[in-house]
């Protein structure tokens, strides 16, 4: 990333073959322009990469972030890439681009150089501590873990979530190298799916956005139903539950109208002291109250591993509380597997982690955010879900909460659960419209950007919509626990464990042609692309550079990436082919 580096990029020798000769200005090309080179996108991004290590990091007010004593202006707009969303905040020049539809080619072209890069540089504003704190908001909610530890065992289950915790981290870690080497000023990163199309092509970019929106509204699917089952244990299932998710999703429908995560700040917020709260009030049900027995049969962890451990005798006597120390020698493949998939469930914020890095001042202090971050969700997971399985053993519950047998604590539990619950589904599908809106209504119709009167009343019949999608996945299938390891293995998985060792192979691959080939490389002053290797010899070439290290590591990644999709496939096999709970009449 140094000087040299960038004097090499820019002077090719007369050898190599030509294969770009017009230079074209980056605001000038598609949005997402296959045009566009490798060799271009990294010149760009070793440049913009040398200037930040000349910007001062931005302060992290903790107090700030945490108590919200005045508007955080962190993450600018959104996190899924839909910029200009609050373009008064950033001043003139995002102003300038801000009233300019990004999807007309024409419109674009009055944008000067200055202009567009400045724009770049006024939404990067994050703080890693921001991060740090948007991650664990993301995720923490580790109500399944005494559940999946439960149909592991003590051993399995704690090391089985600790490697999945270490190699989310390292997942992490992958598109990080990546993005440093892709993500410029002149060609911003906005989501995971820039990834791909920058060194796979645009039909693997439409494919990773349309699993992405899919994850998305699985995942507000998958909160809709928890929070509709909590409905219907309030009511002390006198309420039909095809009702329930209803209450749910109407409420959904106004939340939905916020259209900036700026505006979800201070309520983000409540969520995370909510859970907590949950938490503090289920840990001390379980100490001094028995398992809720009669729930029991509906998605505990002794009914996938073995039912007759939570059959009552002819008395009406319930098992005592057991545990396993290892796999439960009555346990199928199957409910392990499922109960790993629940702890995979545990790790899923990988797919926002270019979103967080797109509007960092310094992306390259991610790292501190997120390495903190996965270590605190272990922690909190693992503390959590040990101290459910020590109390409730066999009778965890797949919402822990829900498994407290005193009514009051219950229906506490239940409530404050559906508010921080509600919050997070808004969180969700705010995210979601918006990969759906960027990568589909504006690339392929050319819809006008969110800030827009247009975009507005097109998000405002778009939120509806997404909540009742929502609403008919969790009305179809109640079972919560299927239904958790179905999005695991689908897209969770895919995101976390799979993808990025495909990102960073792809990545080492491209990078490693350009540093072992004399002469490769961009030349900004003419928009040349020297490139000497095309088809297959350009991958094997690449795969098989830079050193044995390198080429261990590329060994590495491969395995690493068929290994997860093994897993995945294994996942879907076991989420489907486990049988499903009897949920009653």
């Amino acid at each position: 990333m140094d000087e040299k580096s960038l004097e090499a990029a820019a002077s090719p020798p007369e050898s190599a073959v030509q294969v770009s000769s017009t230079y074209i200005r980056p605001q000038a090309r598609k949005l997402h322009d296959s045009a566009v080179s490798f060799e271009e996108y990294h010149y760009y991004a070793l440049k913009t990469r040398e200037e930040e290590r000349n910007v001062q990091a931005p302060k992290t007010d903790w107090r700030e972030i945490l108590l919200r004593k005045k508007p955080a202006n962190e993450l600018a707009a959104d996190s899924s890439g839909a910029r200009g969303g609050d373009e008064e905040k950033h001043g003139h020049v995002s102003t300038a681009v801000g009233k300019v539809n990004l999807a007309d080619p024409q419109a674009r072209l009055q944008v000067s150089d200055q202009e567009w890069t400045d724009a770049s540089r006024a939404f990067r504003t994050a703080s890693w501590g921001a991060c740090f704190y948007l991650i664990t908001t993301d995720i923490l909610g580790p109500y399944g873990v005494g559940f999946a530890i439960g149909t592991l065992g003590w051993g399995p289950g704690i090391a089985l979530y600790t490697v999945f915790g270490g190699l989310a981290g390292y997942s992490g870690y992958l598109l990080w190298h990546a993005f440093l080497g892709l993500d410029s000023h002149e060609y911003p990163m906005k989501n995971y799916g820039d990834l791909f199309f920058r060194l796979n092509g645009q039909t693997a970019r439409q494919i990773v956005n349309v699993l992405q929106a899919l994850a998305l509204i699985l995942v507000l699917g998958q909160i809709t139903i928890q929070q509709g089952q909590a409905l219907s244990q309030v009511s002390k299932f006198q309420l039909c539950y095809a009702v329930c998710p209803v209450i749910f999703i109407i409420v959904g429908f106004f939340l939905g109208q916020i259209r900036t995560l700026q505006s979800y700040g201070w309520v983000a917020n409540l969520a995370v002291w909510l859970n907590l709260l949950v938490i503090f009030i289920s840990m001390g049900a379980f100490a001094h109250s028995p398992p809720n027995y009669a729930i029991s049969i509906l998605g505990s962890s002794g009914g996938v591993v073995d039912p007759t451990t939570i059959t009552p005798d002819a008395n009406g006597n319930y098992p005592p509380i057991i545990h396993y120390n290892g796999m439960p020698p009555s346990g199928s493949f199957i409910g392990a597997l499922n109960g790993l998939l629940s702890g995979v469930f545990a790790y899923g914020g990988a797919q926002l982690f270019v979103e967080f890095m797109a509007e960092m001042r310094r992306p390259r202090d991610f790292l501190k955010a997120m390495w903190g971050a996965q270590f605190f969700i272990w922690a909190v997971y693992l503390i959590y879900g040990c101290y459910t399985y020590y109390w409730q053993g066999q009778y965890s519950y797949t919402i822990s909460y829900q498994g407290v047998s005193s009514y009051g604590l219950q229906t506490a539990g239940n409530m404050i659960g559906i508010i921080s619950g509600l919050i997070a589904a808004g969180l969700y599908s705010n995210i979601g419209i918006k990969v759906m809106y960027n990568n589909v209504l504006m690339d392929v119709f050319k819809a006008p950007p969110l800030n827009t009167k247009t975009g507005k009343i097109l998000w405002i019949i778009i939120v509806p919509i997404w909540w009742v999608i929502g609403y008919i996945i969790a009305a179809g299938i109640p079972d919560y626990f299927g239904f958790v390891s179905v999005v695991s293995a689908a897209t969770i998985l895919e995101f976390t464990y799979c993808f990025p060792p495909m990102v960073a192979l792809a990545y080492d691959i491209r990078l490693n042609v350009m540093k072992s080939t004399v002469g490769e490389g961009f030349n900004p002053l003419t928009g040349e692309v020297s490139r000497k290797y095309s088809g297959v010899s350009y991958w094997v070439r690449g795969f098989f550079s830079g050193g044995m290290f390198q080429i261990a590591m590329n060994i590495w990644h491969l395995l690493y990436a068929l290994g997860a999709w093994v897993l995945a496939g294994l996942g879907m096999y076991a989420a489907v082919e486990g049988s499903p709970l009897d949920l009653g009449p």
